[in-house]
């Protein structure tokens, strides 16, 4: 895939997670992959995708360390694709996208829903805090600021989100 990063965004881990994953056809396949899909043949049939796109989008899943291509058969050479330990951490962004999705829309016009397992009841995904329990929805509760590994232009933006915070909170 090629580069979507803006410059001033190249050390932000959104603007280089979504080159990762923010190919339409990527999240399916991530999609279909945790619905235990592993073969081109399965993946091409549930998303009725062309060969070279599947080919292309299974390579850079592979490349990026988020499918493993592993052999299952020798006569002729087959491959699967399975996730990694890589693949099923974006396992939560899937289900909340998806959630996100849902929760735009009535409940009869679902057509995927997220369910326990045991009991078939409708689970409500939410992202939280893991160490409060707090629910991350809160944009003036939870904030973005500069880490340790900050450039000077993302130090500065950060200084003066926070400024503005402040200035608001006093008026």
């Amino acid at each position: 895939m090629s580069s979507r990063v803006r410059l001033e965004d190249r050390e932000c881990p959104l603007s280089t997670t979504v080159q990762h994953v923010g190919e339409w056809w990527t999240l399916l396949i991530l999609h279909d992959a945790f619905d235990g899909y592993t073969r081109f043949d399965q993946f091409q049939q549930s998303l009725g995708i062309s060969t070279s796109m599947l080919t292309a989008r299974l390579k850079t899943l592979v490349a990026d360390g988020l499918l493993e291509r592993r052999p299952y058969r020798t006569h002729p050479v087959r491959h699967e694709y399975v996730l990694t330990e890589r693949g099923h951490s974006l396992r939560p962004v899937i289900v909340a996208l998806a959630a996100w999705g849902n929760r735009h829309l009535a409940p009869q016009e679902r057509s995927m829903v997220l369910v326990d397992a045991e009991t078939g009841r409708e689970a409500e995904p939410v992202v939280v805090d893991a160490r409060t329990g707090k629910s991350l929805d809160d944009s003036d509760a939870y904030v973005f600021t500069a880490g340790p590994a900050a450039g000077e232009a993302m130090r500065q933006r950060y200084a003066e989100l926070e400024r503005q915070r402040r200035s608001q909170a006093t008026t």
